[in-house]
């Protein structure tokens, strides 16, 4: 295989050689002036070592766009996971905690017709909105139960090098992980002071906001990359009351 490789990087050292050698011999019949041609010949080689930084930089620069994609193309496989194990349930879990929910819900029931503003309204819609949380609402020892669970996937989440390159997911992954602990740390969430009740809204608070936006930001690359994914998600969008895969 290597053997094949230098010798077809001779053949087409050769070739090119041999091109060139064509080109000045045409030039040469053409002007008749072997002192224009080494004129020419001397100022193309010195703008050589220029040429060669452009095209370096213009590849570098190519190559390293492709790396990205790729990375993020891998790091989107592995946001998908997140969503389809623990994601999806744990942001219908946690929506029943947010105070004034229908409002919230209504904008993120994504369809088929949405387009990128409205990916962008969603997406500003949480940023700028300042979501109350009422942990009483629900039973909290049914979300511990559920994260505890999930604990041994979302460490093997953090083993995947490909995060870095995505703050915003591995700051979620550590909002979740915090709650985990928080939640295990307690043996019981009755008669819980106001001072831990308030605690426990701020970290579910944190948990649901870094959720919420990642999911609009998964939903809208699905959309954009792979259409057949977007329909299932959509039909599966856990801000519906009763999600129903079925094709109508």
């Amino acid at each position: 295989m290597l053997r094949k490789l230098i010798l077809n990087k001779k053949l087409m050292l050769i070739a090119l050689v041999s091109v060139s050698i064509v080109l000045y011999g045409i030039d040469y019949f053409l002007i008749g002036s072997a002192k224009e041609l080494t004129i020419w010949f001397l100022g193309n080689l010195a703008f050589l070592p220029v040429y060669v930084i452009i095209v370096t930089l213009m590849i570098e620069r190519v190559l390293k766009e492709r790396e990205r994609q790729a990375v993020m193309r891998k790091l989107n496989m592995v946001i998908g996971v997140f969503f389809s194990e623990v994601g999806n349930r744990l942001l219908k879990e946690l929506s029943a905690y947010v105070v004034s929910c229908d409002e919230l819900k209504r904008h993120l029931l994504v369809n088929g017709t949405w387009k990128e503003q409205e990916f962008t309204n969603a997406l500003n819609y949480l940023r700028k909105s300042d979501i109350k949380i009422d942990s009483s609402r629900c039973e909290k020892s049914t979300l511990k139960r559920f994260l505890v669970e999930k604990r041994g996937f979302l460490i093997s989440l953090l083993e995947n090098q490909n995060l870095l390159e995505h703050e915003e997911f591995t700051d979620l992954l550590w909002a979740v992980f915090h709650l985990v602990e928080e939640l295990e740390a307690r043996d019981s969430f009755e008669h819980m002071p106001q001072s831990d009740v308030d605690h426990i809204n701020g970290d579910i608070k944190r948990v649901f906001g870094h959720l919420s936006r990642e999911w609009v930001m998964y939903i809208r690359h699905l959309k954009q990359d792979y259409p057949y994914l977007f329909s299932l998600a959509v039909r599966l969008n856990p801000m519906i009351e009763s999600p129903d895969p079925a094709v109508y």
